[in-house]
This record gives C-alpha cells, structure tokens and sequence, in this order.
C-alpha cells in the first residue's frame, strides 16, 4: 500500500470529472506512479486525481537552478569517512539549523499566468528515467516531457515533443460542485495559513487526510509519510520548509547523516527513519530524504519497501485470499535535477 492507492481510494462517491479535468489529473498522476513505484516504466493513465495529486508529482524550494550529477550506488548504510550518523540529539541541533536557515529564505508566489518547472529522475528497477514537467500556477496548464500517450488514436504520437494542456480556470468550480481538486494556487494559500509551530502544523496536516488513513499506522510513521509527500511540493512557503524540518526532529529515531550523497552523487545531507518490520504503509528499513548541506534545498529520496517475498493480499468482493509476491527491486528512488518558477511551458530557469 502506498500514496496512490491511498489517493485513489479518496472520495469515491465524489462527482465523476468531466474531460478537462482529467487531462491534467492523468499527466500528473502517471508522473506520481512513475516516481511512486518501482513497476514497469511504461506510462499508464490513473483514472482521476484527488486533493494532493499535484503534491506526489513533485518538490522545490526557492532556489531556481538546475544542476545536474551522475549516478552512483552505494551499498546500504555506506558513508564517505567524514559522514556519520548523528545522536538525536545532535540529530535535533542540525534540523533545528536547517529550520532556521530556510525560514530565512524568501519565497515568493509566483503569478497567476507562471508556470512552475521542475526535472526530476526516477529510478525504476534500477534503470533512470527522467522527465520534466510545467504546471500553470492557476491550474489551467500543464505540460510534459516526455509527452504521455492519450486516448484515440495515437500512431503519430511523439513522445520527445512537448505536451502541453490548457483548459478553463476550475478553482471556483471545484468548490462549488465540492471536488477536491486544488491548484498549486490554491494549495499555497492553504500552507500559507499554516502555524509554524511543528506540532500545529502537523495537527492541521493530518487532518487534511490528503495521503488517506492506514489501519494500524502510528503517528511517527504517518507524519513521516506526510513529509515525505509534502517535500515532494512544487513550492514551499518558507515557515512550512522550516515546520517541516523541526518536525522530523521530533519523529521517533529520526536521525541526521552527514557527509552523504543524494542518488545523483552529489553531497548531501540525510535524514532517515529505519523500520525492522514493515510499517503499516509496507515500508521496511531505512528510509532517507536527502537534503542540499547548504541551502537545505530538497534533493531526493530512497524508500524502501519490504524484501521480495509472498505477500498476502485479499481479493476484492469474494473475501478469498490470496498470494502475489511483491515486485523484486524493492526500493523507490527519486533525484531532483532543476527546478524554478518561468514564463511559459517549455521554458527553463
């Protein structure tokens, strides 16, 4: 079970989507189970888009610049010598820096009418793949490298050209016909409000249900999904980067690692959880978010799930049970390469 199962479990009595609404909702949310799993890389289409799809397909924070590194592996738990694990309370000290470094940071709302960019590559089966994508920030565009097939006819579909989407402004139709759907906009202005205070903050976040609630899930694991997913924001306003990090200090056995690198090899820094068993999402091990050292700019994660093995899942409407293994890569690693606010699709910062 994950973010998209649970998304997609959201509100199934909601009204169906007409047309233009899906055509985004179907951009992003392949993009989500591209970065989401570790299946097939093939594209595929979800069905709809519930009240964080834009958050699971992407992150930035104020920086616009886009860089660039080459992969490497390195074996689980592997650091260069000047890294480490830190105490928690160490552990605490450095988010508490980073906290205080980018709560200093502007970053500013972009205009109705730009788009925020951001590039990013997926690790599927241990093959890269990257993409780029470009979402109006009123909601009414949206664009993607490398296009998504649709539906019809597709024999001159091109992939390597850009695909791009314009539809009619829908902030007011969705709260009125009571969809769940929001623009970046729109979900800017929701943290905007936000207490900076971490326990508030995550108070106020839970009880959006954005993710959706897994039985048995306690409330570290579920306010590390939460972070997770929200670090994967297109933008951030300052004191919501700054809650967060002072939120992970107060997640049980959360701890820092310094001297790190990110899935492109680049220096980071880490923050981890690790689960001997699997936790109710079905994450085991160590699970890391990988930071800038510097600017503490979001870089990328690596979520592990538990071993390949025989798993039980019960069949719909019957009530039989039965066994599937699980897929044999079982770690789901995503990198930002570039990211910033332009002027119109197709556009880099």
């Amino acid at each position: 079970m994950n973010e998209l199962s649970d998304l997609r479990a959201l509100h199934t009595d909601a009204p169906l989507p007409d047309t233009a609404r899906l055509a985004p909702a179907r951009v992003r949310l392949t993009q989500a189970f591209r970065q989401e799993t570790a299946a097939d890389p093939a594209p595929v289409r979800p069905p709809r888009r519930t009240r964080r799809t834009f958050l699971v397909t992407a992150a930035a924070t104020g920086a616009l610049a886009v860089t660039g590194g080459i992969v490497v592996s390195l074996p689980d738990g592997a650091a260069p010598a000047d890294g480490g694990l830190l105490s928690a309370q160490a552990s605490a000290a450095a988010l508490e820096l980073a906290a205080t470094t980018v709560e200093k940071q502007a970053v500013t709302e972009p205009g109705p009418k730009q788009w925020v960019y951001e590039k990013s590559m997926s690790f599927t089966q241990g093959k890269p793949q990257t993409s780029e994508e470009w979402t109006r920030w009123d909601g009414t565009g949206h664009a993607n490298l490398p296009g998504l097939p649709g539906e019809g006819d597709m024999s001159d579909f091109d992939p390597n050209k850009l695909q791009v989407w314009y539809g009619p402004n829908q902030e007011e139709k969705w709260a009125k016909e009571g969809y769940d759907d929001r623009s970046q906009r729109q979900f800017w202005r929701f943290l905007s409000t936000l207490p900076s205070d971490p326990d508030r903050m995550m108070k106020r976040i839970r009880e959006e249900h954005a993710i959706g609630d897994i039985k048995g899930e306690t409330r570290a694991e579920r306010d590390w999904r939460e972070i997770n997913v929200l670090y994967r924001s297109v933008l951030l306003p300052s004191h919501v980067q700054a809650g967060l990090f002072r939120a992970l200090a107060k997640i049980p056995g959360a701890r820092v690692e310094k001297g790190v690198k990110d899935p492109l090899g680049r220096a980071a820094i880490g923050v981890s959880v690790n689960y001997a068993k699997p936790s109710a999402a079905g994450w085991q091990g160590k699970q890391e978010l990988f930071f800038d050292p510097k600017t503490y700019a979001y870089l990328g994660e690596k979520q592990r799930t538990r071993p390949a093995g025989p798993s039980k899942e019960e069949s719909r409407g019957s009530g039989e049970v039965t066994f599937a293994p699980l897929p044999a890569s079982n770690a789901v690693i995503t990198a930002r390469l570039g990211w910033g606010v332009v002027d119109k699709p197709g556009a880099r910062p």
